[in-house]
């Protein structure tokens, strides 16, 4: 059974480790035989092949580093493997070429030399690795020296996995298995186009490879590696026994402490390669006997760059500089978007999507996307890194009882008190319009309040909204809205949409508007994570 978040202070503790001491970068082994295993892995990287300032909060308190990039997520892999004498796991948790300029104009292939160059020795494909097609999916797992696993993946047609359900290596003295499993939703959260011609299975399959790893394979040592988000797989580990740790990605959450569930540790990586997260564990007898975890925080002050990675980037990112450092607009504030309910760069820009389409409400989707934007210049490069997929706005007129119906649901996909009913990112972001509501109420019974305009949302009237053109949606769908009349789609994208806004506003504001307030929540929620 799980409780909200918003009545669990200490939950919040131990995600962020806000009481707890921050574990040493080299952890000593306990004495006696012992064989130790290390396994770094990096989660939702989204192309960020450049170093970028980050937000990091803890203890109460936000700072702004460097951070990323991959050459310094080189240099930490290198550092470690060479303390730990070569005898390092590395992994990739997904949605990695996608979530950039360079990698959306190259549909990934840009990745692919600073990806190899890294050393990873297996990834599991993310929510968005899906963002050019099959086709191409197919084409960069053939172009990268390491393997892709996925249980639940195939071909539609065929019913043929597209990966190997699990990879199994011996590190050291230890046998160990990596068992994959991506979202099933896939088809839902994205673009339905997207994904035509694939299928995904649910995790029943999963306690079965877990006992064939053990059992058939020798695996000392199975980490279950999965992109579904961080609720989901602590709901996840539950149902899968014989799991030494579960390796969870999607949701960017930070766990500074594991959180433990039926025996296995669950935690999660950060994004944008301004975290990598470090297992250590110990076996006697061929049995995990001691276990430690530290999320590493991979910034300026602690890592320097690889240059050789650095090269390989440069080289990369060389025949697209140009176009993705040309200004568009101008920010006097820094915007960053870290929040579940509200955050000020989302409100920007849904403002700029109503404006583009001239209607009462303006409606964004709930990205995760994007590492802060400083005050200064906002560039070409920075519109593909907050968005990464560019398909055109689109108007329609929807129903008061429309909105109030499609509030309750992307509350209940955010706040479902059962995991694997969450689905997808953080709330949209709404202009022209704010709610109030309550996470902790019934499916279904959340809203309190519901404006437009100042004035109470009534059922049977018609409101014009903006929103987004999903590819492979029916013609009458409007952002996950079935059924709007009068659809029309723009012959302008939320890039061109945030370009028009930005020249004609002169002072962008970093405050929060009440736009969505959760009233049994704090002003700034920065995860989604329950804890059991």
């Amino acid at each position: 059974m799980f409780r909200p978040l918003f009545v669990l202070a200490a939950a919040l503790a131990l995600v962020f480790g806000c009481s707890a001491p921050r574990p040493s970068l080299t952890p000593r082994a306990p004495p006696g035989q012992r064989h130790q295993l290390t396994i770094l892995y990096v989660a939702d990287l989204h192309a960020q092949l450049r170093a970028h300032p980050e937000l990091f909060w803890r203890d109460g308190k936000e700072r702004v580093e460097v951070a990323g990039g991959f050459a310094r997520v080189a240099a930490a892999i290198r550092r470690i493997r060479a303390e730990r004498g070569g005898e390092v796991l590395v992994l990739d948790a997904g949605d990695t070429i996608q979530g950039s300029g360079a990698a959306a104009l190259t549909e990934g292939a840009a990745l692919v030399e600073p990806l190899n160059a890294l050393g990873l020795d297996g990834a599991v494909p993310g929510n968005w690795e899906v963002v050019y097609g099959p086709a191409v999916l197919r084409q960069r797992a053939r172009e990268l020296k390491h393997p892709l696993v996925a249980a639940n993946l195939r071909d539609a047609a065929t019913g043929e996995r597209l990966f190997a359900p699990y990879l199994v290596r011996q590190v050291g003295d230890v046998k160990v298995a990596v068992v994959g499993f991506t979202d099933p939703d896939v088809p839902r959260r994205q673009p339905p186009g997207y994904s035509q011609g694939l299928r995904y299975d649910g995790p029943e399959a999963l306690p079965e490879l877990v006992r064939e790893a053990r059992e058939r394979e020798g695996a000392q040592v199975v980490l279950l590696m999965t992109h579904v988000g961080l609720a989901k797989a602590v709901g996840l580990a539950a149902r899968v026994p014989g799991v030494d740790v579960h390796l969870s990605s999607d949701t960017h959450e930070r766990t500074y402490v594991p959180i433990e569930q039926a025996g296995a540790w669950v935690v999660e990586a950060g994004a944008f390669g301004s975290f990598m997260g470090r297992v250590d564990l110990w076996l006697e007898d061929g049995k995990v006997v001691d276990r430690r975890w530290e999320l590493i925080e991979l910034t300026e002050s602690r890592f320097p760059e690889d240059p050789e990675v650095a090269r390989r980037v440069d080289a990369a990112l060389a025949p697209h500089e140009e176009a993705l450092s040309a200004p568009v607009g101008h920010t006097d504030v820094m915007l960053a978007r870290y929040a579940v309910v509200e955050n000020p760069l989302d409100n920007v820009l849904a403002d700029a999507i109503r404006a583009a389409g001239g209607t009462e409400i303006g409606l964004s989707n709930g990205f995760r996307f994007g590492t802060p934007l400083l005050p200064g210049p906002v560039r070409e490069g920075d519109l593909w890194n907050l968005l990464p997929i560019t398909t055109p706005l689109k108007t329609g007129r929807v129903s008061g009882r429309q909105l109030r119906d499609f509030w309750e649901q992307e509350l209940e996909n955010v706040f479902a008190k059962e995991p694997e009913k969450r689905f997808g990112g953080w709330l949209p972001r709404p202009a022209g319009m704010t709610l109030r509501f309550r996470a902790d109420a019934p499916k279904g019974r959340r809203l309190i309040a519901l404006e437009v305009g100042g004035e109470p949302v009534v059922d049977e009237r018609l409101y014009t909204v903006t929103a987004c053109e999903r590819e492979g949606d029916a013609p009458d769908m409007l952002c996950r809205i079935p059924g709007v009349q009068e659809p029309r789609v723009l012959d302008v994208d939320a890039h061109e949409a945030v370009r028009r806004f930005l020249a004609g506003t002169p002072r962008l504001t970093d405050a929060l508007e009440g736009r969505v307030v959760g009233e049994d929540l704090p002003a700034v929620l920065r995860t989604q994570q329950v804890q059991p």
